[in-house]
């Protein structure tokens, strides 16, 4: 692997999310030697990833090398590698380019798709945890409007042009409105053979409203804001099985003859072989942590982000699957490794919530921060400022704003292309679900 030997203890973090760059960002300047495994050589900015999808942003403006991160360290190395199993009784990494050993190891993987045990939808619907993923939605959604036009069988048409979504939380709800400005903005300027009306669009959820994680206020404002852009949502309805062309329901009289069927209704963990059994909640694929995010049964393996599993009085199961916990998790990991380094005691973590939100399209937000819960125009523009502010790196921060601007004022999607034409195989399927 070519890492040098240090004076210093090394630090080998597993994931270049938004728990392994922020724990990496507070450790490069210390007297350590830090290192970064990733499979990707980018960190990916995922809540925009639905505006690659929908081709609102091309893929670099939410992508950053991670190599920009390490390269002003002088002990401070990233390698492009798959961790493959852990040896914690050796303090050693297996991984695709060899192993490597640690004095202490921060497991920041992160989550993948969760199908719950179904074999049908994972094989055969689309979905959105990587950038690669995202342009294959990008170019799927492009290609069936390309088909569409061309077919003159009337219900091939109605599949292509039927979108299908399950999973009502901020992804789908997010993607349903992408989709749906694509439908009323770009089809009828770009596809002026093919009637607007034609276009559905599906929002299923198993539960009782859109958006469960918020408050009720924020759910009933999400789903009118939703209708008034011709979402049609089926709540209290469960996907049973797609096989490429039908969506089932639990509901009988509830069938989708689509072409385009995008999961959105859940993650688990993307946890390493190697750790105890125990160590590892299964339902979830999360590893327990202690208030330190230390790994339960070890004192110098680490947790953070979605892969860990802090139970805690106000969250007994575990921290929000999102950014803000991963990032400040990572932040205070890295001031108790210092103090661990310099013989103090650890600080428990605790986590501040400073509020979730979800964009429903142009002028459309929602809001809930503390007691204070609003929609619209203020609160769309708040999401905007604050996916900018939490954006890796000034230039994709000026190429996103600039892209909005030119969106918002032209009425426009820039990133129409079908860069790869995208034909749906189990060999894309298996490479796009390995783990870090």
């Amino acid at each position: 692997m070519n890492i040098p030997i240090s004076a210093y203890p090394r630090i080998v973090i597993v994931g270049g999310g938004f728990a392994g760059i922020s724990i990496a960002k507070h450790l490069l300047k210390e007297k350590l030697q830090v290192v970064l495994l990733d499979r990707h050589n980018y960190h990916t900015f995922q809540p925009l990833l639905y505006q690659v999808s929908t081709s609102g942003l091309e893929p670099d403006s939410i992508a950053y090398p991670l190599r920009k991160i390490t390269r002003k360290s002088k002990d401070g190395y990233f390698r492009l590698a798959e961790v493959q199993q852990i040896v914690p009784e050796e303090n050693r990494l297996e991984t695709s380019i060899g192993a490597l050993a640690f004095d202490y190891l921060v497991l920041a993987t992160g989550s993948r798709t969760n199908f719950f045990g179904n074999k049908s939808i994972e094989e055969n619907a689309m979905w959105m945890k990587t950038i690669p993923q995202a342009l294959n939605i990008r170019s799927l959604i492009l290609e069936n409007l390309e088909q569409a036009v061309i077919t003159e069988d009337a219900e091939k048409r109605k599949a292509l042009l039927n979108f299908v979504i399950a999973g009502a939380g901020p992804t789908g709800v997010e993607l349903c409105g992408a989709i749906a400005e694509v439908r009323n903005h770009i089809v009828p300027k770009d596809f002026r053979d093919l009637d607007p009306s034609e276009m559905e669009i599906h929002l299923v959820e198993g539960l009782d409203r859109v958006l469960p994680p918020m408050s009720e206020k924020a759910s009933r404002k999400a789903e009118k804001f939703l209708k008034e852009l011709g979402v049609k949502i089926h709540l209290n309805t469960m996907v049973q099985q797609f096989d490429g062309e039908t969506v089932t329901t639990n509901k009988d009289e509830l069938v989708f003859h689509t072409s385009t069927f995008i999961w959105a209704a859940g993650v688990s963990g993307a946890p390493v072989k190697g750790l105890n059994a125990s160590a590892l909640i299964e339902k979830a694929a999360r590893y327990e942590v202690n208030v330190f995010n230390q790994v339960k049964g070890y004192e110098n393996v680490f947790a953070i982000g979605d892969i860990a599993l802090m139970q805690t009085e106000d969250f007994p199961k575990g921290h929000p699957m999102v950014a803000q916990p991963a990032i400040q998790q990572g932040k205070h990991l890295a001031k108790n490794l210092k103090r661990i380094l310099k013989g103090e005691k650890m600080i428990p973590f605790e986590y501040n919530d400073k509020g979730t939100m979800a964009t429903v399209g142009r002028n459309k937000a929602v809001v809930d921060l503390g007691k204070l819960k609003f929609g619209g125009f203020f609160a769309w523009f708040i999401w905007m400022f604050i996916h900018l502010y939490f954006l890796v790196g000034f230039r994709n921060r000026l190429v996103t704003f600039f892209n909005w601007v030119y969106n918002y004022v032209n009425f426009d999607k820039a990133s129409r292309l079908i860069i790869r034409p995208f034909k749906s195989n189990k060999k894309n399927l298996e490479a796009d679900q390995k783990k870090v």
